[in-house]
C-alpha cells in the first residue's frame, strides 16, 4: 500500500515523527506528525479515507476546506478530522503548532459489503461526510493504540492494524454518513464461532505463528467477514485476534531462545519483527528481561538443575 507517499505529498516529510512505511501493514497505514504553524497541505485529492486525531491538544485553530465546505475548529487532545477517499482538499491550515497528530490512511477496501459483514449499498460510501472537530472515544482509543504499536513494535502488529481497520470502517459508516447512518448500515445479530471453526482458527494460528497471519486469512478460515470475525473471536477467547498471537508468539519466542540454536535476529524476523531492536524492546516490556538475559538465565537453569540430578544419582 503506497499510503505513507501519498502523506508525504501532502505534508511533506517535514514533521515526520513516525510512521507504518515499512512495516507489512496492509489494513491501514498512519504516520505520527507534528505540524508548525501556518498553511500545512495545499489542494490534493484523496485516494484514501483520512482519519486525523490530536494525540495532544494545544487550543490550536485548525481551518480547511474541501468541496465547498470550509471548517474552523479548535484542536484539543482527541480532536477529529475526517477527510473521505476521492475528495479534493484545498487547504489545512494551522493558527498554531500541533505537536502530535495522528494521520490514519483507510482503503475503499474496507467499506465493502464482504469486509463490513452488511448487505451495503456502494453508494452509500460516497457520503461519507468531510467533518471536522468532533469527539468519538472509540476512534480516540484506536488512535492511541495505533500509535502504541508504531512507538513499540509487536509481532502481531500487521494484525493489530488489520483488526483497527475493520473497526474504524464501522464506526464511520455508522457515524458519519449523509443522510441516514441508520438506513445504510442495518444492525445484524453478533456471529459467534462455534467449537469446529473456532478450533481451525487456533490450529491455524499454532501451525502459523512463525508466518504471515492477517484478520483476512483468519476470518475465510471461519467463514465470517473481517469485522464479524474480530468481535466473534474476542467473544469466543477473550483476547483479540491480536493480543491472542502476541502472547502465542511470545510463548514462541521463550521456546526458541530456549533451545539456543537459533541468533536473536534470526528469531526476531522469524517472528514477524522488523529488527532485533523492536523484539528486545517488546520482549522486555513482557517478561521484565532481555531476550538475552532470558536465554542466558534458562541456560543457568539448566545447568543447575543438570547438577542437582548428578548429585541425586550418586
Amino acid at each position: 500500500m503506497a499510503v505513507p507517499r501519498y502523506g508525504v505529498e501532502k505534508f511533506s516529510s517535514t514533521g515526520l515523527l513516525v510512521s507504518s512505511a515499512n512495516r507489512g501493514w496492509s489494513g491501514l497505514s498512519a504516520e505520527l506528525r507534528s505540524h508548525s504553524d501556518g498553511i500545512v497541505a495545499r489542494k490534493s485529492m484523496q485516494p484514501h479515507t483520512e482519519i486525523a486525531v490530536d494525540m495532544h491538544g494545544n487550543k490550536s485553530v485548525v481551518r480547511r476546506q474541501a468541496g465547498g465546505i470550509f471548517e474552523r475548529t479548535v484542536a484539543e487532545r482527541g480532536t477529529v478530522w475526517l477527510c473521505p477517499a476521492g475528495l479534493q482538499e484545498d487547504f489545512v491550515e494551522l493558527s498554531g503548532p500541533v505537536p502530535r497528530i495522528l494521520h490514519i490512511y483507510l482503503p475503499s477496501s474496507h467499506f465493502s459489503p464482504d469486509s463490513l459483514g452488511v448487505d451495503l449499498d456502494q453508494s452509500v460510501i460516497a457520503s461519507l461526510r468531510y467533518e471536522s472537530g468532533f469527539q468519538d472515544p472509540l476512534l480516540a482509543g484506536v488512535a492511541s493504540a495505533i500509535v502504541s504499536e508504531l512507538q513499540t513494535q509487536t509481532s502481531a502488529g500487521r494484525l493489530l492494524a488489520d483488526t483497527l481497520a475493520s473497526t474504524l470502517a464501522a464506526r464511520l459508516v455508522q457515524n458519519h454518513l449523509s443522510p441516514s447512518p441508520d438506513q445504510a448500515f442495518p444492525r445484524v445479530t453478533q456471529e459467534g464461532l462455534d467449537r469446529r471453526r473456532l478450533s481451525r482458527v487456533l490450529d491455524y494460528i499454532e501451525a502459523n505463528l512463525e508466518g504471515d497471519l492477517t484478520i483476512d486469512h483468519l476470518a475465510s478460515i471461519a467463514c465470517l467477514s473481517r469485522f464479524h470475525f474480530a468481535r466473534a473471536f474476542k467473544t469466543a477467547v477473550g483476547r483479540s485476534p491480536h493480543q491472542y498471537v502476541s502472547a502465542k508468539r511470545l510463548e514462541r519466542a521463550k521456546t526458541l531462545l530456549i533451545r539456543g540454536h537459533q541468533s536473536l535476529v534470526d528469531i526476531a524476523l522469524a517472528l514477524n519483527f522488523s529488527s532485533q531492536a523492536n523484539f528486545t524492546r517488546a520482549f522486555r516490556q513482557a517478561t521484565g528481561q532481555t531476550p538475552g538475559e532470558y536465554r542466558r538465565r534458562s541456560k543457568r537453569n539448566d545447568a543447575i538443575s543438570q547438577d542437582a540430578c548428578s548429585v541425586g544419582r550418586f
